[in-house]
């Protein structure tokens, strides 16, 4: 950081070149605010008097987080002073409230900010003071020890700050995080806080959370964490792992990136036999002991602890279809290898062949503000049956090639439901809590839902998997459509979810009756809702397509058949009024339900009520819609659009060959 030139006209003071006077704002508002509590505030913070300094520096960080102030502040150039003369003051004090306020703005303003902090040079400024802290903390004979308690509560508080700040510049953009990683400056003094057992609970955890943000898809920084013999940072991390509380969930976020970038999986453990089959007991654990330790996290929350967990075993969930397929080529289980994963299509079909339909979804965001409270009694006896899977040996076994998933399965997805159903903190903290459960039981449910159950050999996944999902299912899939929610994006994951399991489920999905209509009732719901612009096939109307699609599949009964291949009929027939991506998908969904001639619905449904000729009257509409799809704005709509349009052309005609005698 250089310091300006004196201006020899100026009589010394210190000035900027590149200041440019700052016009004060139009609006009287902020106007009036800027001249109240902005200006005076910035005159202290670059006042002669230390004690000024630090008073000063301490207000800007209690009046950052207000949107006007903030702004304001920005105008003003607060971080230009922030950067020369704060974080420069002989005192401490104003050091870390100057770190808190770089911590604050990062975490309040967008990606951008963190660019500008990036191009002004922040990682020599966070060097310099990372060494500091480093050299304190090191400090030979105790002398960290014989600084008063204020003091090492103030280094303490600037590592914090700069982990946070670390962390922001690392997701902002990919080139600041290789310039990261490759300072060992900032990565020593990461790892110092990890395994110095000066450090604060606090300061260490910032530091994990940070190294979790390093080490995402990141095999550089992990093959840095893994050569560390300094530090010995992995063993630090694994005995991390073994205890409880926010530290070792947050070391067991940082070992899933590090197994992950290592590719250690089932089919292929690291070191120390270490795959994610390792941290779900721990996470597991977490779940259920959270809720219950909120007056004995000094220096984290519930709710960030579950939220943590739950989002490392989203990652998990998501993770594991890897090592599926790769168990499937192993062990020449069909169809995983070939699988599509969420959000993926593939369903082109010859004109005399079956056709296959492999529509699968990405995992959303979801809400959940039902406060109902849970039949005990009711909840124990599904719980018995998932995590007692070991008195039926055949059904364990046939996982013990799959630790991953089978812990997953017993231990995990228990207490995620019971998440999900939990009123944690006030209302926004356990809709947060929700969202993140729903999102894990979403992630885990896609993955095993796009192993291929038509023949034999993942029968054994199946029979372990069903009474998790059946859990799911009725706790909380049934619970949330039971509430009548309005809540859009919490109706659109649940939606989601149902259509995983009843992909796996089929028949075996513990309807309560009238979950068919609930669907039914939301996609026509859902035609008032602004659709997806990013990808209009993450629609909730199309998630009800698919999950009344799935829960139509032979052997379903024929009545539940019948109505949903009315329903879909009727979607498709409303062509151009229906979305191009409800009508590609309730086409495809006919197409499975339908395209084998020897099953009951056919004869029974699909030829009774004369779908055929309705399809027929559809086809000319399915054309003009497909065309309508511009090809540039909407690559991915106009792709399968097209198919669906020439699939049903050769459905069409594969049914005229195939019509039955009577």
């Amino acid at each position: 950081m250089g310091k300006s030139r004196n201006n020899r006209n100026k009589g010394g003071q210190r000035s900027d070149p590149l200041a440019k006077p700052i016009k004060p704002p139009t609006d009287p508002e902020l106007a009036a605010l800027r001249e109240k509590n902005i200006l005076p505030v910035l005159k202290d913070l670059q006042s002669s008097d230390p004690k000024s300094r630090t008073s000063a520096a301490n207000a800007v960080a209690n009046i950052i987080q207000d949107t006007k102030c903030r702004k304001l502040l920005l105008r003003e150039q607060v971080v230009h002073i922030i950067l020369t003369e704060t974080l420069t003051d002989a005192s401490i004090e104003s050091r870390a409230a100057g770190w808190e306020i770089l911590k604050l703005l990062t975490q309040e303003e967008e990606a951008d900010f963190c660019v500008h902090l990036f191009r002004i040079d922040i990682l020599t400024a966070i060097e310099f003071a990372a060494k500091q802290v480093t050299e304190s903390l090191k400090a030979h004979g105790g002398a960290f020890n014989k600084r008063s308690k204020a003091e090492q509560t103030l280094i303490f508080n600037i590592a914090e700050a700069l982990a946070a700040i670390i962390s922001a510049l690392a997701e902002a953009q990919d080139d600041m995080l290789e310039v990261i990683i490759r300072n060992e400056v900032i990565v020593g003094f990461l790892f110092n806080l990890v395994t110095n057992e000066l450090v604060s609970e606090s300061a260490r955890n910032s530091s994990l959370s940070c190294m979790m943000t390093l080490a995402e898809d990141n095999r550089q920084f992990v093959e840095t964490i893994l050569g560390d013999s300094q530090s010995n940072i992995f063993k630090h991390l694994m005995a991390f792992k073994a205890g409880n509380g926010l530290k070792a969930v947050l070391a067991c976020g940082v070992l899933h990136n590090v197994f992950s970038a290592m590719e250690w999986d089932d089919a292929n453990p690291g070191r120390d036999n270490s795959t994610d089959a390792s941290l779900i007991p721990t996470l597991a654990t977490a779940l259920e002991a959270a809720p219950n330790n909120a007056a004995d996290a000094a220096d984290s929350s519930p709710v960030e602890i579950l939220q943590m967990a739950l989002e490392i075993l989203a990652s998990i969930g998501t993770a594991l279809q890897e090592a599926l397929q790769k168990g499937n080529k192993s062990k020449g289980r069909a169809g995983a290898g070939g699988s599509k994963g969420p959000g993926d299509e593939d369903m082109v079909m010859d004109a005399d062949d079956d056709e296959d339909d492999n529509t699968s979804e990405k995992a959303p965001e979801e809400d959940d503000d039902d406060d109902d409270e849970m039949d005990a009694d009711a909840m124990e006896a599904d719980m018995d049956m998932v995590t007692g899977a070991d008195d039926y040996p055949d059904e364990a076994a046939g996982l013990d090639d799959l630790p991953t998933l089978k812990q997953l399965i017993q231990k995990a997805i228990p207490q995620i439901v019971k998440v999900s159903n939990s009123s944690i903190g006030d209302q926004e903290a356990a809709l947060l809590v929700r969202t993140h459960a729903f999102n894990a039981l979403n992630n885990i449910a896609w993955t095993v839902s796009c192993l291929d159950f038509s023949g034999d050999n993942n029968t054994p996944v199946l029979a372990a998997w069903t009474p998790a999902a059946q859990l799911i299912w009725r706790e909380s899939i049934a619970r949330v459509l039971s509430s009548d929610t309005s809540d859009v994006s919490l109706a659109t994951v649940v939606t989601s979810l149902a259509w995983a399991i009843a992909r796996a489920l089929h028949d075996k999905t513990p309807l309560s009756g009238d979950e068919p209509n609930k669907f039914m009732s939301l996609y026509h719901a859902s035609l008032n809702l602004p659709g997806d612009a990013e990808d209009p096939f993450q629609g909730l109307g199309v998630k009800c397509i698919g999950v009344l699609g799935q829960l139509a599949m032979d052997p379903a009964p024929i009545q539940l058949n019948r109505e949903v291949g009315v329903f879909l009929i009727t979607v498709t027939s409303k062509l151009p009024e229906t979305p191009a991506a409800d009508a590609v998908e309730a086409l495809n969904q006919i197409f499975d339900i339908y395209g084998d001639e020897n099953l009951a619905c056919d004869k029974e449904v699909f030829w009774k009520d004369n779908f055929l000729k309705y399809l027929e009257e559809i086809m000319p509409k399915v054309r003009t819609m497909a065309k309508k799809v511009d090809k540039r704005s909407s690559t991915e709509l106009r792709v399968r659009a097209d198919e669906a349009s020439m699939n049903l052309f050769r459905f069409i005609q594969y049914k005229q060959k195939h019509k039955p005698a009577n």
